[in-house]
C-alpha cells in the first residue's frame, strides 16, 4: 500500500507542476484532464502526509523514551506515543478506504424514477411523499431538481414520476436508494382505521452522456401525441408529448411535461440513455457476481430495502438493520444518517473483500 502511496504522491507533484505550466494551461482539454486527476489525488496525498507526520511524532517520542527521563516527563511522552499510534492506525484505515476503486459514476447527476407499486392510490400518494423527500434532500445540498416526466393522479399522487438531480456527487450519495420502499400507515381513504402496507419502486440512474451509450437512430421509433393530465387539465392543443421506443430492447420512454416537443424529446433521450446504461451495468455485474456480494445492496428494483412505519414513527433500512425513530424528519429530506451508514457499510464490505 505504501509503495502505491509513494507513487501517487510523486504523480501528484508532477501534476502540480503541469497545471501551473503556461504551455499546458494553453491546451484547455489537457489542462482540465490534469486538474481533474490532481483534484482526485488531493485527499489521498493530504491524508498520506498527515500519516507520515503522525508516524514521525511517534518515532520522536520513542527515541525520547530511550533516554533517562524523570517520571512525569516519561509518562507524558508515553501518553503522546500511545496517542500517535492510535492516530496512525485510524489514518491507515482512512487511507485504505481512499484507495478503494472509485465508482466511475459517483460524481454524476442522477435521474430518479419513482413508480407506485402494490397499494393502488395509497402507493401513488407515497410516491409523491418520496418525490418531496428527495427534492428536500437536494435542496439541503443546494442541488438542482428538474422534472423529467410525471403521471399524476387526481388526489395528488403519482403513478410514476421521473426527475433529475444535478449536483456534484449526487450519484455517490443516492445510488443506494434503488429498490422497493414499503410504507405502513392508515390511508386517508380508510374509514376503519386499519393500517395498510403499500410499496413504491425507486430507481436511481446516473446521467449518461451521448458518447457513453451508442444509440442507433434506426433502432428508435418516435411517436408524438397530445399531453394530458388528470381531470382534463394541462391538455395541449399540439402534439408536444413524445414517446420513444428502443426497438432492440423494447424500452419505452415518454415525456410530456414540457410544452415543447423538442424539449420533451431531449428529456426522453436522457432517460433512455440512462436506462440502457443501467442494462449494460447489470450485465457486467452479473458476470462478476462475487463483486456483487461485497455491496450493501444489489440495487435491484425488486429488492425491499426500507420500511416507513407511520404509526410508530420509524424508518428501517433492512440492508444494514438500521432503525431511526424520526420518520417526519426523514420524509423532510433529513436522510444523511441513513446514507452515511450505507456508505460506511459498503466501504467496510469492500475492504473486507480486498483482504479475503
Amino acid at each position: 500500500m505504501f509503495e502505491k502511496l509513494d507513487f501517487i504522491e510523486e504523480r501528484y507533484e508532477e501534476l502540480s507542476n503541469k497545471i501551473s505550466d503556461p504551455e499546458i494551461i494553453a491546451q484547455q482539454e489537457a489542462w482540465r484532464k490534469f486538474c481533474k486527476e490532481h483534484s482526485d489525488m488531493t485527499p489521498i496525498v493530504n491524508k498520506y502526509r498527515e500519516y507520515r507526520s503522525v508516524k514521525d511524532t511517534a518515532g520522536e517520542a520513542k527515541q525520547l523514551l530511550d533516554e533517562k527521563l524523570d517520571k512525569d516527563f516519561r509518562e507524558m511522552v508515553e501518553l503522546e506515543l500511545e496517542e500517535s499510534r492510535k492516530k496512525a492506525e485510524e489514518i491507515e484505515n482512512d487511507l485504505k478506504i481512499l484507495l478503494l476503486p472509485k465508482d466511475p459514476n459517483d460524481e454524476k447527476n442522477v435521474i430518479v424514477e419513482i413508480r407506485g407499486g402494490a397499494g393502488g392510490e395509497e402507493a401513488a400518494l407515497f410516491a409523491a411523499d418520496l418525490l418531496r423527500m428527495y427534492s428536500r434532500y437536494a435542496e439541503r445540498n443546494r442541488w438542482a431538481v428538474e422534472m423529467m416526466n410525471s403521471n399524476p393522479t387526481d388526489i395528488g399522487g403519482y403513478k410514476e414520476v421521473s426527475f433529475m438531480i444535478e449536483g456534484q456527487g449526487a450519484y455517490s450519495r443516492l445510488k443506494f436508494e434503488s429498490g422497493v420502499h414499503r410504507v405502513q400507515r392508515i390511508p386517508s381513504t380508510e374509514s376503519g382505521g386499519r393500517i395498510h402496507t403499500s410499496t413504491v419502486t425507486v430507481a436511481v440512474l446516473p446521467e449518461v452522456e451521448e458518447v457513453e451509450v451508442d444509440i442507433n437512430a434506426n433502432d428508435l421509433r418516435i411517436d408524438v401525441f397530445r399531453a394530458g393530465g388528470p381531470g382534463g387539465q394541462c391538455v395541449n392543443t399540439t402534439d408536444s408529448a413524445v414517446r420513444i421506443t428502443h426497438m432492440p430492447t423494447g424500452l419505452v420512454v415518454s415525456c410530456q411535461d414540457e410544452k415543447s416537443q423538442h424539449k420533451n424529446k431531449d428529456k426522453a433521450m436522457k432517460i433512455l440513455r440512462s436506462r440502457l446504461y443501467e442494462i449494460v451495468q447489470q450485465q457486467q455485474h452479473a458476470e462478476i457476481a462475487e463483486a456483487r456480494k461485497s455491496q450493501v445492496g444489489t440495487g435491484d428494483r425488486s429488492e425491499r430495502i426500507r420500511t416507513y412505519n407511520f404509526p410508530q414513527g420509524r424508518v428501517s433500512d433492512h440492508r444494514i438493520n438500521l432503525t431511526l425513530h424520526k420518520l417526519e424528519a426523514v420524509l423532510d429530506g433529513d436522510i444523511n444518517e441513513i446514507i452515511d451508514a450505507l456508505i460506511t457499510t459498503d466501504q467496510s464490505e469492500k475492504l473486507k473483500n480486498t483482504l479475503d
